[in-house]
Order: C-alpha cells, then sequence, then structure tokens
C-alpha cells in the first residue's frame, strides 16, 4: 500500500450506507454561518452515484414550492454528519436525469422490496427483525 492509498484509508469514514439511483436519503449536513455550527437535513431522491474510494459522491433531488434542487455530496467528506435511507428505489438506470422533466406523480419511484431490500439492509448492517406471531403454525 503506498502512502496516498494509506491517507485516502485514514480518511474514510468507517460506516457508509450503500447508496443507489432511485434510493430516498435524508443527509444531515453541516453547515457554517458566521461563527456558528448547524446541521441542516437535505430529503430527496438519489439521482446518481459517481466515483469510488474517497471520491465517492452522489446527488440528491428533491422539489420544493414547485422547484428541483439538486445537491451534490461526497460520501466520507467531514461535513456530512449522517446518511439515512428511507427508501430502496426500484429502478433500472444508474442516472435518473429523466426526472427533472417529471412532475407529481410522475415523478414517482417504485420501492425496491423483498429479497433485494433485504440484502441491501444487511449491507447497511441492519438486520431487519421477525416480528412476533409470523412463525408457521401461527395466527395474529
Amino acid at each position: 500500500m503506498n502512502v496516498i492509498q494509506q491517507l485516502e484509508k485514514e480518511q474514510q469514514k468507517a460506516k457508509v450506507p450503500a447508496l443507489r439511483a432511485g434510493d430516498t436519503v435524508k443527509v444531515h449536513a453541516k453547515v457554517v454561518e458566521g461563527t456558528r455550527e448547524r446541521i441542516q437535513v437535505f430529503e430527496g431522491i438519489v439521482i446518481r452515484v459517481t466515483g469510488g474510494g474517497l471520491r465517492q459522491n452522489f446527488t440528491v433531488r428533491r422539489v420544493t414550492h414547485g422547484v428541483g434542487v439538486e445537491r451534490t455530496f461526497l460520501v466520507h467528506s467531514p461535513r456530512i454528519d449522517r446518511i439515512d435511507v428511507l427508501r430502496h428505489g426500484d429502478v433500472r438506470q444508474g442516472r435518473l436525469y429523466y426526472l427533472r422533466g417529471k412532475v407529481g406523480k410522475g415523478a414517482r419511484i417504485r420501492e425496491r422490496r423483498g429479497a433485494w431490500a433485504a440484502v441491501a439492509e444487511e449491507a447497511e448492517g441492519e438486520v431487519p427483525e421477525a416480528t412476533e406471531g409470523t412463525e408457521q403454525g401461527q395466527e395474529k
């Protein structure tokens, strides 16, 4: 391992969720206003994920008051407090630029469910809990 790879490894965050295009996320970003620092939440749909390693970034799009807003975040940036994945989207493309031309119900994305969602949650380190009474032979 050379010096550059070692420096990059030190700067990477230990726990980062697996992001894909179509996921709905909440990004808690640190914002500096003068001498004060606060956390601002940006919630939207991931329209692209690019790069790899320390240079990995993702773009999040949301529509607020009829105006589309897109922000690009570096995954391993110290300005990001945490990333919460709310939903996993079921899309067939890696870049969702077509959402820029969609409005309302046309801009919705189906949720990825079943085996794929369980695999994604395990990759994030969150194992879905079994609920009581769902075993075979038991009724609710």
